[in-house]
């Protein structure tokens, strides 16, 4: 079900709400949290209303969308508020904001947020310079980004580095789930050797891949290779140089990934990209700090960079202990 209101207010949005469960039970009351999603208007808010309608699934949530119009034209709401089939486990509103009030996104939210429950706030195009100071950041205890939609990518990354407070994280970070568990489960298994260094190579513009360097840069403290392959492609290869020889997760085709171990068989894993869906479900999971991908981003400086023709790490940074 859609109901339009055009040219509306938020207390007429809340009347409508109420309404809708007082004639049929179609807002359910049963929600986790609010999720709050900053864009645009136009095909981006529909991306992002399906990621959170298919998130809504796993984490039923209200869906605050606010839908940033025309900054020229008269002040003016139009809300829509979508439920039942057409807003997944949740219910959404979507509130298309024109002239002046495209600048108060939090005035106008702040009257629909479910009461006594978490507020996350999603930016699925470009991040606010400080998210935990954005108006609309500032309601919320987790605030989520993209730096894979940032105009630079790793002026993205550096900019959550230096503006990063408790409750930040990103989507570029929760792409690299799969990576990380494969890595770590690769470690696990004898011998249990110390990592002497680390090659991590992937696109120039892929974000995912720093992080990924940055992340084995905090937790093994050894030289880690941060190795650019041109644009497009995302993350291509990890490989953990030990003494009884190299592991090596390959994925040339962004889709099927091929682990080398010493003594082993080679191994096929399944390493297609995230959908958003599938990582904006990942992020709802927690509302606490992510110390992890905190380490991750402050140890960025640390990874060195070099073109691809640099395969492994020169023999000098080997023979550092993890």
């Amino acid at each position: 079900m859609i109901v339009d209101l055009p040219s509306t207010t938020t207390a007429a949005v809340n009347r409508e709400l109420i309404e809708l469960r007082e004639r049929g039970g179609a807002v359910a009351l049963g929600r986790v949290l609010t999720l709050v999603i900053v864009t645009d208007d136009g095909a981006q808010a529909e991306e992002a209303i399906e990621a959170a309608n298919a998130a809504s699934r796993e984490h039923p949530c209200r869906v605050l969308v606010l839908a940033r119009g025309a900054r020229r034209a008269a002040p003016r709401l139009d809300a829509q508020i979508r439920v039942g089939g057409d807003a997944g486990a949740s219910e959404v509103v979507v509130m298309r904001m024109y002239g002046q009030l495209v600048d108060h996104g939090a005035s106008v939210v702040v009257p629909l947020l479910l009461p006594d429950a978490p507020v996350v706030t999603w930016w699925p195009g470009p991040r606010p310079k400080v998210p935990a100071e954005d108006p609309v950041g500032r309601l919320a205890q987790r605030r989520i980004t993209d730096a894979a939609a940032q105009r630079s990518p790793s002026r993205g990354l550096a900019a959550a580095r230096s503006s990063y407070t408790e409750g930040d994280t990103d989507l570029a970070w929760s792409r690299l789930t799969l990576w990380r568990g494969l890595l770590t489960a690769a470690l696990d298994q004898p011998p249990h050797e110390d990592v002497d260094s680390a090659a991590v190579t992937g696109a120039t513009d892929s974000p995912s891949t720093d992080l990924l360097a940055g992340w084995l840069r905090s937790r093994l403290d050894v030289p880690v290779r941060r190795i650019r392959s041109g644009p497009g492609g995302g993350i291509t290869s990890v490989v953990l140089e030990r003494h009884s020889g190299p592991i090596e997760l390959v994925r040339p085709d962004g889709k099927v990934g091929t682990l080398t171990q010493p003594g082993q068989p080679d191994r096929k894993v399944a390493l297609q990209r995230r959908h958003v869906r599938d990582c904006l479900t990942e992020e709802l999971r927690r509302l606490d700090a992510d110390e992890i991908y905190q380490a991750a981003l402050q140890a960025l400086p640390a990874v060195r960079a070099s073109g691809a023709n640099h395969r492994k790490v020169t023999d000098s940074a080997q023979g550092a202990r993890s």
